[in-house]
């Protein structure tokens, strides 16, 4: 049997370097269209100036929407306690299925760890929802799995 709170542990960690590296780069880029828009001068052009103008602030508030997803990811990751195990699936949770491995996190796509595919997947997401509150043995519509394991 494969120590799964290891595994569980790395999972974690790999959501929290995605984490970090979504913010790092909205956070450049909010400092990018800063010195633009300071950088932004009058020209003959008037209405070119106005329209770069409003087109660096739609990118900003686009960015600081971003950031605010980057946040309730981190509050999210901060509720998962890594020791606890269940029998029902939960936040936190690794599930397997006779198709795919999962973490019940943040959607944060594939995570190869010990040479397995995990997907990182919200309980907002429509497999997330369905992975959710499930049991051993359990059936769900995504590709008519069943349910394995649950760690």
């Amino acid at each position: 049997m494969k120590d799964y709170l290891k595994i569980k542990k790395k999972l974690h960690k790999a959501c929290l370097l995605f984490i970090s590296e979504k913010q790092n780069t909205v956070t450049t880029s909010i400092e990018s269209n800063k010195k633009d828009l300071f950088f932004e001068t009058k020209s003959s052009a008037g209405d070119k100036h106005e329209t770069g103008r409003a087109m660096l602030q739609l990118e900003m508030e686009k960015a600081s929407q971003q950031l605010a997803v980057i946040n309730q990811m981190k509050v999210i990751l901060d509720k998962i306690s890594i020791e606890n195990k269940s029998e029902i699936s939960c936040l936190g949770s690794i599930i397997i299925t006779n198709k795919a491995s999962y973490y019940l996190a943040i959607s944060a796509g594939k995570i190869i760890v010990e040479n397995t595919n995990f997907y990182a997947v919200s309980t907002n997401s429509p497999i997330g929802n369905q992975l959710l509150g499930k049991k051993i043995g359990a059936t769900i519509p995504f590709n008519n799995s069943e349910i394995l394991e649950i760690f």
